[in-house]
């Protein structure tokens, strides 16, 4: 999973990045200090996953992970290439998901691009360039298709209807992602920088960390709208909190009346964003969390683990991982009827724990 961290410049997404990936991207007082992206790996937190491996007792222990991309400010007229436009608009596109970042704290010794905080105005500014770049993808599209449907040919036709009645969502002010899809669009749409899940990130000051602030109840309504997720933390807390020990972090976080970090609540966001489960793969060797795409079978969830298992699937040993636990381990799981085989049409549940037949 490939999040790309996008905003105006000086809202904090290079804070948000460093909080998430415990990087150390430059974090300035000046707009475009990102000029180039920054990658980073962040493993996603999950308790299941160490219960699982101390009552496996396993040597080895590996989390999944998200891949984080701090991408560079963008400001008004960068769907015409101005400021890093281009640039911006082209590591966006590689991504399966955006972070929106918003600035929703007021802070006069951090200059604001628009010298106010207008939520908003700012998220508006974002969604306008990004509807820009996608208009005039889509009407490249359409005068192709148009052209190439002139010979006749039916499904040319209805594609070139259906890219009409896209544009004249877009032109509307519209996400990609709101439209209908249709099996004439999927290839268009796939290409869409506004069809990408959206998570809109509300960074505000220290002290709106547990109840947020009227910014970001801003920033919750409109996301409500657009049928996109949203979360508020506060990035400078989070880059805060990195700089601690496990142990102590919780309890700085305890003191406060936070309940959990907002990276933690930011992958929750972007797995429900993206529709992703968790299984894992228990032993003494090894334990390891694995993500997968809700509604997949068994025999996928093989292939994330190997491609010799999905290509020699014979079938797997599931259970879920609280069975696990209960019952002390694996061959007392299995012992208690807690084990089940399951084929390769089986769709795997968030939490299960596989062992795979295969031969190859």
């Amino acid at each position: 999973m490939k999040v790309g961290i996008v905003g105006l410049p000086n809202v904090g997404k290079s804070t948000v990045f460093n909080s998430l990936t415990q990087a150390r991207a430059e974090a300035q007082n000046y707009p475009f200090t990102t000029i180039d992206r920054n990658v980073g790996v962040a493993v996603v937190p999950d308790g299941r996953l160490g219960a699982l491996a101390e009552v496996m007792q396993s040597k080895k222990v590996v989390p999944t992970t998200v891949e984080f991309v701090d991408i560079a400010g963008l400001v008004r007229g960068a769907s015409m290439g101005e400021g890093l436009g281009n640039q911006f608009l082209g590591n966006i596109r590689e991504c399966e998901a955006i972070a929106h970042v918003v600035r929703c704290f007021e802070d006069e010794n951090v200059v604001h691009v628009h010298s106010e905080v207008d939520p908003v105005r700012d998220i508006e500014t974002i969604n306008t360039e990004l509807l820009l770049a996608d208009l005039a993808t889509v009407e490249r599209r359409l005068e192709r298709v148009s052209k190439a449907a002139k010979s006749g040919d039916p499904k040319l036709r209805q594609e070139a209807g259906e890219l009409e009645g896209l544009l004249g969502h877009l032109s509307d002010g519209n996400p990609a992602r709101t439209y209908p899809p249709t099996d004439a669009l999927v290839e268009v749409l796939l290409t869409l920088i506004t069809a990408k899940p959206t998570l809109y990130v509300a960074n505000v000051d220290e002290e709106s960390v547990t109840e947020g602030n009227r910014y970001s109840v801003q920033v919750q309504k409109l996301a409500t709208l657009e049928g996109a997720e949203s979360i508020w933390l506060s990035a400078r807390l989070e880059a805060e909190v990195t700089e601690f020990p496990e142990d102590e972090a919780r309890e700085y976080l305890a003191m406060l009346g936070v309940e959990s970090t907002g990276f933690e609540e930011f992958v929750r966001a972007a797995y429900r964003m993206l529709g992703l489960i968790t299984f894992f793969t228990a032993g003494e060797k090894e334990s390891r969390a694995w993500t997968l795409r809700k509604g997949s079978t068994a025999r996928r969830a093989a292939g994330r683990i190997h491609s010799d298992m999905e290509r020699g699937f014979i079938a797997a040993e599931v259970s879920n991982w609280e069975d696990i636990l209960t019952a002390g381990s694996w061959v007392k799981a299995r012992e208690a009827a807690k084990v089940r085989l399951e084929g390769r049409d089986y769709i795997v549940e968030d939490g299960d724990t596989l062992l795979v037949r295969f031969n190859v």
